[in-house]
């Protein structure tokens, strides 16, 4: 193992040599992050970056001022998707060590699972590993069931099987509840539903190698709904939630969908099909069908849905959607809370009217000239919500993976927005 150095905190500038604002340094004792008061922990992930930059992988935090949320800071900006650092920390108070435990594990877990190639992570594998890290985290309380393959239309679940039946890897949906309450007939609060696309070609409407690269990531949606409830279970959820994940590999093949095709779904909406890369609606459609049916106060669904939300906030906010407005600004409020990015796009009523088709209920994509490609997408999902108006929130998780790093991000997976959904589902009344 190479050295250690020591990082510290500081409240004072840096001296004039290193240039003007210039947030760390190195001295004799190790390096030196100096805060300015208004950005502490930005300027301490920062920092971080830019010591795995600079290939100092392990480090000591010394002295003062490493709370929980100072050190949480840092390993933010030290993570790599290579593994290579390590570090130490500070004695906290137990429930702060535990806090920060905790966040690590599930974090760790969503960045990993991403970051695997789409060889590495097929939908049953997906489906399997998200029920077991929940399970792990309180085992008397989980229960779960994975549907495969025939067996999805068998039970009616057209969409993710259609989407998934070109790939040899089977499709799976996840059915998980979490009841700490030891009753069966106990109401569900929340049903969390989301996108397992394990690697998305785009179907027939194919991508280019540029957009295809990052889609081993087209399961983000998945990993952060699954990663959250593990999160809120470790915080001591005490409510009855249910999550959904929607697993399959969108592939090209004699027996892929095809342009023209028209999905039946289970609540009897038909959908044609005018682009096999829109597949990500066409699973979560299931999903949200199965949530509806367990009658819960909220739906929450997640997944890395479209790249217009991606173009119009890049990779550092996650965006959200309601017709509730209420529940779009707790989401909100919990973001904050935690530090963590998500911003509001437009949904209204007549969004609901972009997808027509001539052969179909509807199409699973809007048409005409600058079409709000983000907006219609969360249109179409409304379509499977029985009360959409109310107690339903769509977030288009565009803060999940990053194709290259920045000034506080490696490049892969973030695990942006596990903690503002745990906080989100410990916060509801």
């Amino acid at each position: 193992m190479s050295a250690v150095m020591s990082v510290f905190l500081t409240k004072e500038a840096a001296a004039p040599q290193w240039g003007l604002g210039t947030a760390l340094t190195f001295a004799a004792q190790g390096a030196q992050i100096h805060l300015d008061g208004k950005k502490d922990l930005t300027l301490i992930q920062q920092a971080a970056r830019q010591l795995d930059n600079q290939r100092i992988r392990n480090v000591a935090l010394d002295g003062k001022g490493w709370d929980i949320e100072a050190i949480w800071a840092f390993v933010q900006g030290y993570r790599n998707a290579r593994k290579t650092t390590t570090y130490t920390y500070p004695a906290l108070s137990e429930a702060d060590e535990k806090s920060l435990q905790d966040r690590i594990k599930v974090t760790d877990w969503v960045r990993e699972i991403i970051n695997q190639p789409g060889d590495e992570v097929a939908p049953s594998q997906l489906a399997t590993r998200a029920a077991e890290l929940i399970k792990s985290c309180a085992p008397e309380h989980v229960s779960y069931k994975i549907i495969k393959g025939k067996d999805l239309l068998d039970d009616g679940w057209a969409g993710i099987y259609t989407v998934g039946r070109g790939s040899k890897r089977s499709p799976a949906m996840l059915r998980l509840d979490f009841n700490p309450t030891g009753d069966d007939n106990a109401p569900v609060h929340t049903v969390l539903v989301g996108k397992g696309i394990t690697f998305d070609t785009g179907g027939y409407s194919l991508k280019g190698s540029a957009g295809m690269m990052a889609m081993k990531a087209d399961m983000g949606g998945a990993a952060m709904a699954a990663g959250s409830l593990a999160l809120a279970v470790l915080t001591g959820l005490t409510k009855r939630v249910k999550l959904v994940l929607c697993c399959a590999e969108n592939m090209v093949s004699s027996n892929a969908y095809k342009l023209g095709d028209i999905i039946t779904y289970k609540n009897g909406k038909t959908v044609e099909v005018q682009n096999t890369d829109a597949e990500g609606r066409l699973v979560m459609a299931d999903g949200l069908i199965y949530a509806n049916s367990q009658n819960p106060e909220r739906v929450i669904d997640v997944a890395t849905l479209t790249g217009a939300a991606k173009m119009a906030l890049g990779n550092d906010y996650h965006a959200i959607m309601s017709f509730d407005d209420e529940f779009a600004q707790q989401a909100l409020a919990s973001a904050k809370s935690v530090g963590e990015g998500m911003w509001p796009l437009p949904l209204e009523e007549f969004h609901r009217d972009m997808l027509p088709s001539q052969y179909a209920d509807l199409s699973n994509v809007s048409s005409g000239d600058f079409s709000p490609g983000a907006t219609t997408a969360a249109a179409f999902l409304s379509y499977f919500v029985d009360n959409y108006q109310q107690g339903w929130l769509h977030i288009d998780a565009s803060g999940t993976f990053r194709k290259s790093p920045t000034d506080k991000w490696a490049a892969g997976a973030t695990g942006m927005g596990v903690r503002t959904l745990a906080h989100l589902l410990m916060a509801a009344k």
